[in-house]
C-alpha cells in the first residue's frame, strides 16, 4: 500500500480525532475485542551473539520490544538487530530488551526507566510512540516524555548512541478500518514530527530518516498488527541500514573498556 502524506490535515490529527472521536472509539473497542491477543516473546529477553570486543545493545519500547508476534526475542527486534550489527561490525553484540505491551513514552519512564538504565549501553534502539498515538496523546505531551527519557539515557548511558525508529505506517495496517486507521496514520505522522525535533537537539541521537520500505507479505503477525519473526528481521535490516551511514557506523569502531 502507498504511503499518502497530508500535510494540511496533520497539524489537525487530533481535532480530526475528536471530530470523529465517536466513531473511532467505537471501532477501536471492537478491534481489541475480536483480535486475536499475541502472547510476548518467551523469556529470557537478552542473549549474546560472540565475537570480540562486543557491543552492548539494549532496545527500549513497547509491544515490539516486548518481542510480541514472535517466539523469542532471538527471533523479535532485539536479536534481528544484533544479528544486524554482528554481520556489519564484526563484532560480539550483548543484547537484552525492556519493555511492556501497550506502553506509551509516559508509562514507559514512569515504570521501565530503572531497567532500562541497569546495565552500559552502546547502542539504544528506543520503539516508542505507536501507543502514544494509538491513546491519542497530544504532540507536545509525547515530545515533552520524549525528551526526559533521551536526555535521562545520555546523562546516565553517556557512551551510548540512541536511535530511534519511526513510528509504524498506519495507513499499511488493512486490519484497521476508517476512518481509524487514517485517523492514527495523521496523527502518528504528527508525533512523529515532533519525535525529530527533539532529536535534532542532539548528535548522539538518530531518527530512521526514510519511510520503510512496503511491508512484504509475511510482515505481519497473525493478528496482523504486530510484526512477525519476518517483519522484526526486515525491520531491523532496514532500520540499520537508513542509519548505518548517518553516524550509526561510528559504533563499529567506538572504543571499550576493558572491564566490560
Amino acid at each position: 500500500m502507498n504511503d499518502p502524506v497530508y500535510p494540511r490535515q496533520l497539524r489537525a490529527s487530533r481535532a480530526f480525532l475528536v471530530l470523529h472521536g465517536p466513531r473511532i472509539l467505537g471501532q477501536k473497542k471492537k478491534l481489541e475485542a475480536e483480535v486475536e491477543r499475541l502472547p510476548d516473546a518467551a523469556l529470557p529477553w537478552e542473549g549474546k551473539l560472540a565475537g570480540p570486543e562486543p557491543l552492548r545493545l539494549l532496545v527500549a519500547g513497547d509491544s515490539t520490544a516486548a518481542g510480541t508476534g514472535a517466539a523469542t526475542q532471538d527471533e523479535a527486534l532485539p536479536g534481528s538487530l544484533a544479528r544486524e550489527l554482528h554481520a556489519r561490525t564484526g563484532r560480539g553484540v550483548i543484547w537484552r530488551s525492556v519493555g511492556e505491551n501497550g506502553a506509551d513514552t509516559g508509562q514507559f519512564l514512569e515504570r521501565h526507566l530503572t531497567d532500562a538504565l541497569a546495565r552500559p549501553a552502546d547502542l539504544v534502539f528506543v520503539t516508542l510512540g505507536a501507543n502514544d498515538a494509538l491513546h491519542a496523546r497530544s504532540a507536545r505531551a509525547f515530545a515533552r516524555d520524549l525528551r526526559e527519557l533521551l536526555e535521562t539515557l545520555s546523562d546516565r548511558l553517556p557512551e551510548a548512541r540512541i536511535l530511534m525508529s519511526n513510528l509504524p505506517v498506519f495507513i499499511r495496517f488493512e486490519l484497521l478500518p476508517e476512518p481509524l486507521r487514517t485517523t492514527l496514520y495523521r496523527h502518528s505522522r504528527n508525533l512523529e514530527r515532533a519525535a525529530r525535533t527533539v532529536i535534532a537537539r542532539d548528535p548522539r541521537w538518530m531518527i530512521t530518516d526514510q519511510v520503510p520500505p512496503p511491508y512484504g507479505p509475511d510482515f505481519f503477525a497473525s493478528d496482523r498488527f504486530h510484526p512477525s519473526a519476518s517483519g522484526y528481521a526486515d525491520w531491523a535490516r532496514w532500520a540499520v541500514e537508513d542509519a548505518w551511514h548517518r553516524g550509526l557506523s561510528e559504533i563499529a569502531s567506538a572504543p571499550r573498556p576493558a572491564e566490560a
